[in-house]
């Protein structure tokens, strides 16, 4: 099978949705990954999922606020560390935090990120940037601040499921693969924004195109062609697929098409710059408000990046399926 080609079995739903604002994803074949950017998306290789329904927008700061009041859930960033889990951690370290980036005033050495990520005490998703920060007037923004164990939690709450890797690329495509992008082969065709993606000199000059300078409300975007709402842009989104390089896990293949891929190891997704540390990643998707066509050319439906379990930010967030 070609690149170009994107074979779907073209099935009716089976029956109503199972939740409110879910779109019928149909079964098909496609190649998944990419051979031409960056290394981490290759070899693109076949893979066949089965239909499922998935929701058409992010899971918002109302949704979520609803899932705290009717369980008392308490975030994962809201929560002090336990020193036991992290060894010669200083004390300061170990307080309720999260990963926010915080925009330089100026140019400044990009291949070193923390030069515009900072570790905030207080963020969580009711504070996105911190204390002082809030969700009002972001109702209907993206949740963040929500670590895999977060999201397992709404998920089971509300009796759905985290997409897989495969599943979740397979739709971001809605329907069609011949193309740069999801939408085409321009980012702007004929200068209309089609995701909420950085313009600017990344990451100083955000010259907010778009109309955002963070997250923006969910549907805002084009939806592509199966319904979906900002899968490409906006945030992040977690699938469930442990992270593993995609040639590691063709090689446990027997067959010509992966049929319904669940990623890599446990144990394979520790990060290998770090072996000291070993934290689980998983697979995350999408990109985000802060991909860059000068820095991070992540808002296409083949890439991919690793977020360890214990990780919570401002540009990562979720949205759930349900398997018929």
């Amino acid at each position: 099978m070609g690149q170009n080609q994107f074979l779907s079995s073209l099935t009716k739903p089976p029956g109503r949705p199972p939740g409110k604002d879910m779109v019928w994803i149909p079964g098909g074949t496609f190649l998944m990954g990419s051979d031409h950017h960056y290394g981490e998306e290759a070899p693109a290789h076949r893979v066949t999922v089965d239909g499922f329904w998935m929701d058409q927008y992010l899971v918002t700061n109302t949704q979520f606020q609803k899932f705290i009041k009717a369980t008392g859930y308490v975030t994962f960033a809201e929560r002090p560390a336990n020193p036991e889990d992290y060894p010669g951690a200083r004390p300061d370290m170990l307080h309720p935090s999260s990963c926010v980036f915080v925009k330089p005033d100026r140019p400044i050495d990009r291949g070193n990120h923390y030069n515009w990520w900072a570790y905030i005490p207080g963020a969580n998703w009711r504070h996105p940037e911190g204390p002082g920060s809030s969700i009002k007037g972001r109702e209907h923004h993206p949740v963040v601040h929500v670590t895999y164990e977060d999201v397992t939690a709404y998920a089971n709450w509300m009796g759905k499921a985290i997409p897989t890797e495969a599943e979740w690329e397979f739709a971001a495509w809605g329907g069609r693969q011949d193309a740069e992008f999801a939408w085409g082969d321009e980012l702007h065709p004929k200068g209309k924004m089609m995701a909420n993606t950085w313009q600017g000199e990344f990451p100083w000059e955000n010259l907010k195109t778009d109309g955002y300078e963070r997250t923006s409300p969910v549907g805002v975007f084009p939806a592509n062609g199966y319904g979906l709402s900002d899968m490409i842009g906006n945030v992040w989104e977690w699938t469930t697929d442990w992270y593993q390089e995609h040639g590691q896990i063709q090689k446990d293949a027997c067959c010509d098409s992966l049929v319904n891929p669940r990623g890599g190891d446990r144990e394979a997704s520790y990060d290998p710059q770090m072996p000291g540390v070993k934290i689980p990643r998983k697979v995350i998707k999408g990109g985000s408000f802060l991909c860059a066509p000068s820095y991070c050319r992540r808002y296409r439906p083949p890439a991919r990046m690793a977020e360890p379990l214990d990780t919570s930010t401002c540009h990562l967030g979720f949205r759930l399926i349900v398997r018929p």
